[in-house]
């Protein structure tokens, strides 16, 4: 069984930073935009894909925590270099579920505002949050133009994945709880999923009895093949976008994955 890999750029590290989304660690945190002229709020995000959403929200002056080397985020302990970055933000960006979140909320100083972020690549939750965010930061102009884009390329993406469907019919597929937006995406008719959690044998056989023609795991959490011997093809779908903080590129990334994965990529 093949199985397909988008692999997270170097520094998409920040997906250690929790989820990996949703992901190992470097020591090194990255200001988004470096060498560029900043204006704005100081914006501090826990990782590349709270970035990513402040980015989309018309953010300039975005620090990110979590370095993109490191794959898994949850495995990072932020450093009092990191704590000093938030205790000196306007805004600081995180999401509950991260291990540090507790540590991050503490060293935001007083005139930092927390914002928690929904870390979830489906695009009306994209598209709300992004706009949400906008409001905290005054650039709703910048956002509602973003989500333009947004929509423009989504559908686009879309259009050219059931082109690629094989034979005209769309395949069945297993996802992974955080990839299912791929799958959506794709127009991929799901019969099963897992996760977060690991996949136990009661489910493998479950799942494996679906014959499914593809298999959407989480690239972050990934434990290896998830329907071994299955024939399924494979797919690993990152969540993170890398530290030029460009949430497109993780939809179109997906797109060219699941492509050559029905055989048309």
């Amino acid at each position: 069984m093949a199985r397909t890999r988008v692999r997270i750029p170097l520094l998409l590290a920040l997906s250690t930073t929790l989820v990996a989304v949703a992901g190992c660690g470097s020591d090194d945190s990255s200001d988004a935009g470096e060498g560029k002229r900043k204006s704005g709020p100081r914006v501090v995000v826990t990782t590349t894909w709270e970035g990513a959403f402040a980015k989309a929200a018309g953010a300039e002056n975005i620090k990110v925590i979590v370095p993109q080397s490191v794959h898994h985020a949850p495995d990072y302990d932020p450093k009092p270099s990191d704590l000093a970055a938030v205790a000196d933000a306007d805004f600081v960006l995180y999401a509950p579920f991260e291990p540090y979140a507790e540590k991050i909320k503490e060293a935001a100083g007083s005139k930092a505002e927390l914002i928690e972020v929904a870390l979830e690549n489906e695009p009306g939750n994209v598209k709300a949050e992004v706009t949400r965010v906008a409001g905290k930061f005054g650039t709703q102009t910048a956002a509602a133009r973003w989500n333009r884009t947004f929509d423009t390329e989504y559908a686009a993406l879309r259009t050219g994945l059931k082109s690629a469907w094989p034979g005209g019919r769309s395949p069945s597929a297993v996802s992974h709880a955080f990839s299912r937006w791929a799958a959506d995406m794709a127009g991929i008719t799901t019969v099963g999923g897992f996760g977060p959690e690991p996949v136990t044998p009661g489910q493998l056989s479950g799942l494996s009895e679906k014959k499914p023609a593809l298999v959407l795991d989480n690239a972050h959490m990934s434990t290896g093949t998830v329907l071994p011997d299955s024939g399924a093809e494979e797919v690993d779908i990152v969540n993170y976008p890398g530290d030029d903080l460009d949430l497109l590129t993780v939809y179109r990334d997906a797109a060219a994955a699941l492509k050559k994965a029905m055989g048309t990529g």
